[in-house]
């Protein structure tokens, strides 16, 4: 099972959000670069960058920080935010992001997805975002009638690598990650599921790998890891 340690970025900054509220933003570094070789230090081989002002515009606002981060760093990049179409996409994976993020449009434009998916197979993971088990989109700002499984299923055989299950409301309030939604996105489909929100310590990670045999593959890190309550160390020999 993989961990990603999570950067956010708002206004250039690594930020963390509670429930996914722009502003209720804790400020942890003014540095991305800086952050993102911490985390390598500290022998995480991935990590998941989020550009959350991105989300909210609909297209890239915080390049510079990302660019300084895959600038400074080997490690893999996931990222997400405002990613919504195929010119944009290309345009980071030609920059060395190795994993592209669809969140957004894969609610609206699901053919965007599968035309990335197609032309870059390995590349896209579709970002599932879930209140109540419903689908939200626009940073988190609207709330569809679509749930999480349904939209899940609905990528079953187009080649996506992975998908990112987060549930809003455990998001960056160290509550606990929310197995029992995350494992029904994960037994729903054949795609490798990773949990977001609300790790909190190691016996969130021991919980969601004792399932990865029915298909969570992997587990977001964010607030749990700036604040000092999960230990790296501990939760990365778990999931190995």
């Amino acid at each position: 099972m993989i961990l990603y340690p999570a950067i956010d970025l708002k206004d250039g900054v690594c930020v963390r959000l509670r429930r996914g509220i722009m502003a209720d933003a804790t400020i942890y570094n003014d540095d991305p670069a800086a952050q993102a070789l911490h985390f390598a230090a500290l022998g995480f081989a991935w990590l998941h960058i989020v550009d959350l002002n991105g989300a909210f515009a609909g297209r890239p606002v915080n390049a510079a920080a990302v660019s300084s981060i895959l600038g400074a760093t080997a490690l893999p990049v996931q990222l997400g935010g405002g990613i919504r179409d195929l010119a944009t996409i290309e345009q980071w994976i030609d920059a060395g992001v190795a994993r592209v993020v669809l969140g957004t449009a894969a609610l609206r434009d699901p053919d965007l997805v599968r035309a990335a998916a197609r032309a870059h197979p390995g590349k896209i993971a579709v970002g599932i975002d879930a209140k109540g088990g419903k689908v939200a989109v626009e940073g988190w700002a609207q709330v569809s009638e679509m749930t999480a499984v349904d939209l899940a299923k609905s990528f079953e055989d187009d080649g996506v690598a992975a998908i990112i299950h987060t549930d809003i409301d455990r998001d960056g309030v160290l509550e606990g990650v929310n197995v029992a939604a995350t494992l029904a996105v994960a037994e729903a489909v054949s795609i490798p599921v990773i949990a977001s929100g609300g790790v909190a310590t190691v016996a969130d990670i021991a919980a969601l790998k004792a399932c990865e045999d029915r298909g969570i593959a992997g587990a977001i890190i964010g607030r749990a890891l700036y604040e000092g309550t999960l230990e790296p160390a501990g939760a990365l020999k778990i999931a190995a």
